[in-house]
């Protein structure tokens, strides 16, 4: 809730009217220890289009993958 990115990232996709799944890794646990096993990295944002992990709010990729324009 307090992450500057992560609300820049939901605030994007928001407004490209991009559906998303919002996990709080830092109230569950499960998800966290997930998130790490997939991405090797413990920072967020993370999101995961189509299995390719981006970690951080890359724009110009998180766009080329969701083909924002």
């Amino acid at each position: 809730p307090t992450c500057t990115w992560c609300n820049t990232i939901k605030r994007h996709l928001q407004e490209n009217r991009i559906q998303f799944r919002e996990v709080d890794v830092a109230s569950n646990q499960k998800a966290a220890e997930e998130m790490v096993r997939k991405s090797g990295q413990q920072g967020v944002p993370q999101t995961d289009i189509n299995g390719e992990i981006i970690v951080g709010f890359d724009k110009p990729r998180i766009d080329r993958l969701l083909g924002i324009n």
